[in-house]
This record gives structure tokens, sequence and C-alpha cells, in this order.
């Protein structure tokens, strides 16, 4: 589960800046405001999501 958190944490750091750069060179098309605020709270959702399974501790070693 650490790996997964960990590549869920990565891909929201790199989605938040790209639909902000998106919203800027206006690859969103006329509705960008709003397409800009949906991938910046599904960042969001996946950036504490992946912090939550990152926290879960693993299977006990022997």
């Amino acid at each position: 589960m650490n790996t997964v958190g960990r590549l869920m944490q990565i891909i929201a750091l790199v989605l938040l800046p790209l639909a902000m750069v998106m919203e800027l060179t206006g690859g969103l098309g006329q509705r960008g405001l709003s397409q800009m605020l949906k991938m910046m709270i599904f960042g969001v959702l996946l950036f504490y999501t992946g912090n939550y399974l990152q926290s879960i501790p693993g299977p006990k070693q022997k």
C-alpha cells in the first residue's frame, strides 16, 4: 500500500500545476475555469487518499 499511496501523491502533485498551466494557456477551452477547479479538487482528493494509504501499516514481519 505504501507504493500505491506514494504513486497517488506524485500523480496529484503533477496534476495540480498541470491544471493551472492548461488554464493559463487556454488548453481547457471556454469552460476552462470550471474544468481547472474539477482537476484541482480531484488532485487534492487523490493526494489525501494516497497519504491515507501510505500511512496504513503493512503486514507484520516475523
